[in-house]
C-alpha cells in the first residue's frame, strides 16, 4: 500500500488539534521522528484573543491577535485577527524540517494549512516541498470545504498521495486507531 500524507478536516471546535496532539504522543511513544507545530487558540476571560504556533516541544510564538490599534493595519487579516506573518515565518518554517533517514520516514506535523498560514508564500512553498518529498509523511489539518474554497487547500485535498479524514463530533473519539494505522503503514 502506498504511503499517504494524512490530513484531518472538520468544523472549528470539533477537536482536530486535540486529536493531532494525541496522535503525536502515540507516534513519539512508538519511536517515530516528528517535527512541526500545532496551533492553539488564546483566551482571556472566556473570549478568544488570538492564536499561537506551538512547537512539538512546547515553545510558543504568536500567529494572530485581535486587531487593537493602527500597527495591526499593516498586517494581513482574517476576520478580526491580524496575522503576525513575520513571527509566524520566523518560528514555524524552521519547525518544518525533515531528516532523511534510511530506517524510517519522518512525520512532519502541520496544524494547520489554513487562511492565516497561507498568507506566507514561504510557508506554502515549504508545504509543497514536504508533500513532494518521499522521505516525509505529513500529518496536518485543513479547513472544511467551503463555497469559496482556498485553492492551495483544495490542491492538497485532491492529491493522490493524500488521505483526508473528516473529523465529526460523532467519530472524533473512535477514529484515532484508523489514523494511527494509516500513518504506520
Amino acid at each position: 500500500m502506498p504511503r499517504h500524507h494524512i490530513f484531518l478536516t472538520g468544523v472549528p471546535g470539533v477537536g482536530k488539534t486535540t486529536l493531532i496532539k494525541k496522535i503525536v504522543k502515540a507516534l513519539q511513544d512508538k519511536g517515530r521522528i516528528l517535527n512541526g507545530f500545532y496551533t492553539e487558540e488564546l483566551r482571556e476571560n472566556g473570549s478568544r484573543t488570538g492564536f499561537d504556533v506551538v512547537s512539538l516541544d512546547g515553545s510558543r510564538s504568536p500567529l494572530a491577535r485581535i486587531r487593537k490599534d493602527a500597527t495591526y493595519k499593516k498586517q494581513p487579516t482574517v476576520g478580526k485577527y491580524a496575522v503576525k506573518l513575520d513571527e509566524f515565518e520566523r518560528t514555524a518554517i524552521p519547525l518544518l524540517k525533515h531528516e532523511v533517514r534510511a530506517d524510517r520516514n519522518v512525520v512532519v506535523v502541520i496544524d494547520e494549512v489554513g487562511k492565516m498560514e497561507l498568507f506566507s508564500k514561504v510557508f506554502q512553498s515549504k508545504v509543497s516541498q514536504l508533500l513532494n518529498c518521499s522521505e516525509v509523511v505529513v500529518l496536518g489539518t485543513i479547513p472544511v470545504k467551503k463555497s469559496f474554497p482556498i485553492q492551495f487547500v483544495e490542491e492538497i485535498r485532491q492529491r493522490a498521495d493524500v488521505r483526508v479524514f473528516e473529523i465529526t463530533f460523532q467519530n472524533r473519539n473512535n477514529i484515532f486507531e484508523e489514523i494511527i494505522n494509516s500513518l504506520l503503514v
